[in-house]
């Protein structure tokens, strides 16, 4: 338990900062997700918009500081290389 009043505030701004970080990680992820379904089922106009959906998550998460760029470079990578060899 901290004692000083800078490590006690601390403690509430990790836990502020924690909630929303979570928040950017589960929606990115939703997003992918909901690419990597809409790939499975062969609907590539539907996969096509939640690639863009997906697109714009990352990039959000990564603006944010949540994620690393090598992350996102390979993941938007991942996904449109799926997306385009789509029949």
């Amino acid at each position: 338990m901290p004692n000083m009043k800078n490590a006690k505030k601390a403690v509430k701004t990790i836990a502020k900062r924690k909630v929303s970080n979570n928040d950017f990680k589960a929606s990115m992820k939703t997003a992918i997700k909901n690419v990597e379904k809409a790939i499975a089922s062969k609907d590539k106009v539907k996969a096509q918009e939640a690639l863009q959906v997906a697109i714009k998550k990352i990039d959000k998460a990564c603006a944010a500081g949540v994620i690393t760029a090598n992350y996102v470079a390979r993941n938007k990578s991942r996904l449109t290389i799926k997306v385009n060899s789509m029949e």
